[in-house]
């Protein structure tokens, strides 16, 4: 403790304030920029996965098979054949760009079956409606299906960004400039290794409880947004 308590002015100093927040803000992009486009090819997966007819069968076999695999992988084995890849084919290639490569193909696989069964929650009868009306599947998807499952994907769908801020001290291990690795520099500098990992645990606290936070709010309004849509559908009948 006295330890400690010696090199809280010095481990405080702007320069090792600024290099945190820095690390802090390579963590925050990372999980958005990785997750955000997982998401989205989610969907993309998703949709091609429910491709009706004979003829999409190895699609959808390929759909499958994508996630069972990487649902299976561990991220840092990911990670590192994503590194391994990227520099046989792109040597100058980042490795920001190695990270979030392999944050998107983690993310995909797992928010995939969050999306799937949010669509999967809609009544098959709607989309039966809108098939004899001749509305397009692409039509059907976006505009029924979707807004109605939207509070059940986005709730989950946060949760596992959340977690996944967490997650992302992994690409430390390929030398990534993001919490955990400053804290390594810093333990390397001298600093008591109770100082600096105690630190980046207070700073995963800070950006990740807000975000659980509006995750809950979201569920909540989203599932009273969803009660009252059914209770107005009640009323008509």
């Amino acid at each position: 403790m006295d330890r400690i308590l010696a090199q809280l002015p010095r481990f405080l100093s702007a320069d090792n304030l600024v290099l945190l927040a820095e690390a802090a803000g390579m963590t925050l992009a990372l999980t958005a920029v990785g997750c955000g486009i997982g998401f989205g090819l989610a969907f993309l997966l998703v949709y091609l996965r429910q491709s009706p007819g004979r003829w999409a069968l190895p699609l959808r076999l390929l759909c499958i098979a994508y996630v069972e695999v990487f649902r299976r992988i561990p991220f840092l084995v990911v990670t590192y054949l994503v590194l391994f890849f990227i520099q046989a084919v792109a040597s100058n290639a980042s490795l920001f760009t190695i990270a979030v490569v392999a944050i998107c193909i983690h993310a995909t696989a797992y928010t995939a079956e969050i999306v799937r069964g949010g669509l999967e929650s809609v009544p098959r009868q709607q989309i039966e409606a809108a098939q004899a009306m001749n509305i397009g599947r692409l039509r059907t998807t976006v505009l029924i299906v979707l807004p109605q499952a939207w509070p059940v994907i986005v709730p989950p769908a946060i949760a596992y960004a959340v977690s996944f801020i967490k997650d992302t001290s992994l690409v430390s291990q390929i030398g990534v400039f993001e919490l955990t690795f400053r804290a390594k520099e810093l333990n390397n500098q001298g600093f008591s290794g109770i100082l600096a990992y105690g630190a980046i645990a207070l700073v995963y606290f800070v950006i990740s409880f807000p975000l659980s936070l509006l995750g809950q709010h979201l569920e909540k309004r989203l599932a009273t947004s969803r009660a009252e849509r059914r209770a107005r559908r009640l009323r008509r009948a």
